[in-house]
């Protein structure tokens, strides 16, 4: 019922990227691109709302689809010049009392200088560590302070992120299941807390876009799901729970829209894998198949996990195109990213959506709002405020 619009540029550049828009949202203060939780200085350390929320006696919880030293999630916790600094911003977790953390997992946990990793210096600062969703259930009730990664043999293939929601399987953390453990676990410390801040990412909708994958839509569709989660809590707690979801920027340049007065975002309905998948899938097809992946059978895949030429009108043109791009992945003149990329290009023009970049853009994004104090959520806003208004309904001082 609140509907705001926030300004995202950083204390440095016009466009934001992830680590100074998350830190203008957790902690009020714009910084220089590229830092996390300190001023543009890229020193002087300044303070988030996660921890105003601890200041007042509340549990917080810090969560994201990838991984937890990312840089939204670590613009929370961490206060260190460079977001590349992936394990000295792991190292700086492992010393917080943040109650719940969730995420794929950490992109690097051993130790530069041999010592233990920073799996075991989570458990030695008294985290426990569950590996996957059933796995948190098994232990959420004995845990003081929590960590929730996907399993193991889902670190093996891509520790920086869960997968895709098309490309997950029934074993695979989801959002919702990372929404639904944060929030049960949140609740169970409040015998000794005040109320919890919660914050939930869905950061592969970025990754989507960076790559001009329509992928996006279903991303964004998971990330619904998972608000559908919280508000249920809300709905059960109407009175003491405000909702707001948000963005530290927009990615692609993505405009609805090229040329034509249409839109058939229908086409991305036919999408069943997202590009990373689908290289990976070209791959194999390659090398079990050798000289006898024809054309014929990668027509008819393409059919399967994309509707083309069946429920996807597609041109004379744009099929010279997917098949100059195969015949090149086939005799080696080129990777399966290049395919790919024919792939989703040839989705995109089908839909009549367009991409600007595969970066970032200095374009408004919303800020929707529902529970109590939702009603500061309204009219047009900096990405600095986000968190004060937070502050100010939940009653907690910023700092």
């Amino acid at each position: 019922p609140n509907v705001g619009l926030v300004n995202t540029q950083s204390a440095t550049n016009g466009v934001t990227d992830s680590a100074a828009g998350g830190t203008a949202l957790a902690t009020g203060n714009k910084t220089k691109n590229g830092a996390l939780g300190v001023l543009k200085d890229l020193t002087t350390p300044i303070t988030s709302i996660a921890e105003w929320a601890q200041e007042a006696d509340a549990a917080v919880g810090i969560t994201t689809s990838v991984s937890i030293d990312h840089a939204t999630p670590a613009s929370f916790y961490a206060h260190i010049g460079s977001r590349n600094e992936s394990y000295k911003i792991g190292e700086q977790l492992t010393k917080t009392d943040v109650d719940f953390f969730a995420a794929s997992d950490f992109v690097s946990p051993n130790n530069p200088n041999g010592g233990s990793d920073l799996y075991e210096q989570a458990k030695s600062n008294g985290f426990t560590i569950a590996r996957g969703y059933k796995d948190y259930q098994k232990k959420s009730k004995k845990a003081d302070k929590m960590i929730l990664f996907q399993t193991e043999e889902a670190s093996k293939v891509d520790r920086g992120s869960i997968p895709y929601a098309l490309d997950r399987t029934k074993d695979d953390l989801s959002l919702q299941d990372i929404t639904r453990a944060a929030i049960n676990f949140l609740m169970k410390k409040q015998d000794d807390k005040d109320g919890f801040f919660l914050m939930v990412e869905g950061g592969k909708i970025d990754w989507a876009c960076h790559a001009n994958d329509p992928v996006f839509v279903s991303e964004v569709i998971d990330l619904d799901n998972a608000v559908k989660v919280a508000y249920e809590f809300y709905q059960q707690h109407p009175d003491e729970t405000l909702i707001v979801v948000t963005a530290d920027h927009e990615t692609g340049g993505l405009a609805l829209g090229r040329g034509p007065y249409e839109l058939n975002l229908k086409a991305i309905s036919h999408q069943r894998m997202s590009m990373v998948k689908l290289e990976r899938e070209l791959k194999a097809m390659k090398d079990a198949k050798g000289d006898k992946f024809t054309w014929e059978e990668a027509k008819k895949f393409l059919t399967e996990n994309f509707g083309f030429w069946e429920s996807i009108k597609v041109s004379d043109d744009q099929t010279a195109r997917l098949e100059r791009s195969w015949n090149e992945f086939k005799e080696g003149k080129s990777g399966a990213d290049r395919l790919c990329n024919t792939v989703k290009h040839i989705i995109s023009e089908c839909a009549l959506i367009g991409w600007q970049s595969g970066g970032h853009s200095n374009g408004y994004v919303p800020a929707f709002a529902i529970g109590a104090g939702a009603e500061l959520f309204h009219g047009r806003f900096d990405n600095t405020e986000i968190s004060k208004k937070i502050a100010k309904a939940a009653g907690w001082e910023a700092k």
